[in-house]
């Protein structure tokens, strides 16, 4: 059976769910309306990547790139792999496929991967090495198999950094949860880093920051994370990526960027672009992340639809979670999750709290391609 798609939308997504599910997709339309229609050069990359951790598997495209035929075949994982992330997106778009299907794979991943590791599009690699790691604890999957090494940071647009991720493979199926207490602030950890800049920005975010988190709670730590030389990539930048941990260990994330033009993307007659100081990112990131914590719920938004991917793929029992405002990209997932799982979500809102309430049982995805004994 083939399932018939259209459009660019959710295109990362519709791969990982028709690779798990082992279900062939053809994507029609890809910005066909565009001025420069197609497969965008990320979408590419992503191709490359799930080439290099697959077998018997089939990608055609047709000369436009507007129609994409992919049959998926067995998820092999492996070692001592490497790819080359490109810049026209964070590595931290790569890097949720990876985890998602690394899990179901016949072996443990061991990738490097280069380029842009913070940038404003996707969760930079301290988010995830900080948060998204550690919410695959709640699903069964063991942290001593889990690693993300930052050997060096890349900002855009040249990026240069290049990270080294491990995922293990799971044996059997993810554990079903029952995550719905989020629990109070107890401490908010955090990086700032900053790449071919002076090592100072790094301390006028963090001061810029605790002086709005001071107010309500005393047990701030933000790490610095200065890079020059090779180990600060090829571009200028700074930035800071944020966690408040809860008593009862949900983690909520937010990061943000701060990066310099090319000179490509300057002209002589065009004005100094507007760049964000330190004090204002400082205090901008800060204030994200309490907006954050006032929206409730167990994981922040940016974590939604991995939530929602993680829950649908567990065994047939019942999962429950409890989020903030649905995101539009939450909402998608659900729709996708679906589509290829054929798993519906109950929603419940809790007008009392402004959270939602989701329940599903899982599709109760097992990990074939793990290599018998």
């Amino acid at each position: 059976m083939v399932r018939r798609l259209s459009g660019s939308r959710h295109f990362r997504q519709r791969l990982v769910l028709a690779t798990l599910k082992a279900t062939t997709i053809t994507i029609e339309d890809i910005r066909s309306g565009d001025a420069a229609p197609g497969l965008r050069l990320h979408e590419v990359s992503l191709l490359r990547l799930l080439d290099k951790i697959s077998d018997q598997h089939r990608v055609e495209v047709n000369e436009t790139g507007t129609k994409l035929r992919y049959k998926p075949g067995k998820i092999l994982g492996g070692t001592g792999l490497e790819h080359d992330c490109g810049v026209h997106r964070g590595i931290g778009y790569f890097l949720e496929p990876l985890i998602l299907l690394g899990l179901f794979a016949k072996r443990p991943i061991s990738i490097r991967l280069r380029g842009i590791t913070n940038d404003t599009k996707d969760p930079s690699v301290d988010t995830f090495r900080m948060t998204t790691l550690h919410m695959l604890k709640h699903f069964g999957v063991p942290l001593e198999g889990l690693e993300l090494k930052i050997d060096s940071r890349g900002s855009p647009p040249l990026g240069g950094g290049e990270v080294f991720l491990r995922v293990p493979i799971i044996n059997g199926t993810l554990n079903a949860v029952n995550w719905v207490d989020e629990g109070m602030v107890k401490r908010i950890r955090g990086v700032s880093f900053s790449t071919r800049v002076s090592a100072q920005f790094e301390n006028r975010i963090i001061y810029a920051a605790r002086g709005i988190f001071n107010r309500f709670i005393p047990d701030v730590h933000i790490f610095t994370d200065h890079r020059s030389g090779s180990s600060g990539g090829r571009s200028p930048g700074y930035g800071v990526s944020l966690v408040a941990e809860t008593t009862t260990g949900c983690l909520l994330s937010v990061d943000a960027t701060v990066s310099y033009p090319s000179v490509d993307e300057m002209s002589e007659e065009s004005e100094k672009p507007d760049i964000m100081s330190p004090e204002d990112l400082g205090v901008q990131v800060a204030s994200m992340l309490l907006e954050e914590v006032d929206q409730g719920g167990v994981v922040d938004s940016t974590h939604q639809g991995l939530l929602f991917m993680l829950c649908a793929l567990c065994p047939p029992d019942v999962s429950k979670v409890r989020v903030g405002q649905l995101t539009t990209y939450g909402i998608e997932t659900l729709r996708n999750i679906r589509d290829f799982l054929d798993v519906k979500f109950f929603i419940e809102p809790n007008p009392n709290s402004n959270t939602v309430t989701l329940k599903c049982v899982g599709a109760g995805l097992h990990n074939r391609n793990r290599k018998h004994s």
